[in-house]
């Protein structure tokens, strides 16, 4: 079986990468191997534009059995605990499409630029038609922007507007690239902190690495 997993920031995958060195192979033609598992960890960088990019040119040369996204998230809501890792199974672009002079926002498929249902979209969401397959971890809707939310307005603006459990930077990017190319995919977040007035000092980044990292070296078991 061959794996890709990719992650914005080389940080987010620092432990699974030492796991896979002293533990996996490493074949002179790249990546992981042992027994029959083949594991290639790519970093796209942070954001929808360099996360396409760096998709886009490896799913135009090579061929996966699977795809996973991994990273750090923020949550919406606080009963979702900092260090806690779920299974995103659903995404959405949170801030693609225009703003009135009022400040409220309007979506590419509300300004119809693009229609709610063309594929691969279904009423304007990004659905992972295989994540019922996988059971292992909380299954929650996922928000990407460009620019994450850090004030008080905009995240009640964008909370009303649109239902979503995490937000990220890159999870409707990669489900639009793996849906485009038919590129089986899973998305696995780690909650890093909670979508609110900006405040670094509240953030768990090391205990959400470290959970992330535990979650995907499970998974890689079961494929061994």
């Amino acid at each position: 079986m061959k794996i890709l997993i990719t992650a914005a920031t080389p940080f987010e995958l620092a432990p699974l990468r030492k796991y896979l060195t002293h533990t996996f192979e490493q074949p002179e033609s790249g990546g992981f191997s042992k027994n029959e598992l083949e594991v290639y960890l790519t970093i796209t960088g942070i954001g929808m534009a360099f996360t396409a990019y760096h998709l886009g040119s490896l799913f135009a040369n090579s061929a996966f059995d699977l795809a996973i996204n991994a990273g750090i998230a923020g949550a919406f809501d606080k009963k979702m605990k900092l260090g806690e890792v779920v299974h995103v199974v659903s995404e959405r672009f949170g801030d693609l499409g225009a703003e009135d002079a009022g400040g409220t926002f309007t979506s590419i498929h509300e300004l119809d630029l693009i229609e709610p249902f063309e594929p691969p979209f279904r009423n304007g969401e990004l659905i992972n038609p295989s994540a019922m397959a996988f059971d292992f971890l909380p299954k929650c809707s996922g928000l990407t922007v460009n620019k994450v939310h850090g004030s008080a307005g905009s995240i009640a603006a964008i909370r009303q507007k649109y239902p979503a459990d995490v937000e990220s930077m890159e999870g409707a990017a990669f489900f639009y690239a793996c849906l485009m190319t038919k590129q089986p995919f899973l998305e696995i977040r780690s909650i890093s902190n909670y979508v609110e007035p900006r405040n670094r000092e509240a953030w768990n980044l090391p205990l959400a690495i470290d959970n992330l990292n535990n979650a995907l070296i499970l998974l890689l078991d079961t494929f061994e």
